[in-house]
Order: C-alpha cells, then structure tokens, then sequence
C-alpha cells in the first residue's frame, strides 16, 4: 500500500465519522501540496474552513466523545 492511499482512508473514515455526528466539512481533503510534494512525511490532512455552527457541533462532538 502507498503512504498516500492512507491518508485517503483517514480523510474518508474522518468524513464518515463527522456525518455520524451530523457534522460536514466541505473543505476536508488531502493538503495537495504535501501530498504532491517529495516529503519525508505523510502528507496532511486539510480540515478546512467551518462557520460557527459546524464548529459549535465539533465542539460538542468532541466532548461528548470525551465524556465531558
């Protein structure tokens, strides 16, 4: 398996779980130019822009799953 094909999967499995939460993310990706680039590390993944709401339901997401 290629290094990127990974960072792929964790895009697709972190959209799938943030959906789970009712959450999108529209600008979630692969950053191009660390996954075009000749890096020794992993490219990155790009979260992206949100508005407030999304971010209040990350939020809220998160600590839940934290059990605050």
């Amino acid at each position: 398996m290629h290094p990127h094909d990974d960072t792929e999967t964790c895009v697709e499995h972190l959209r799938a779980a943030l959906e789970a939460n009712g959450i999108t993310l529209p600008s979630l990706t692969v950053d191009l130019p660390t996954f075009a680039g000749a890096y020794t590390a992993p490219p990155l993944i790009a979260l992206g822009n949100c508005n407030a709401a999304t971010a209040r339901a990350l939020t809220a997401a998160l600590r839940k799953a934290a059990g605050a």
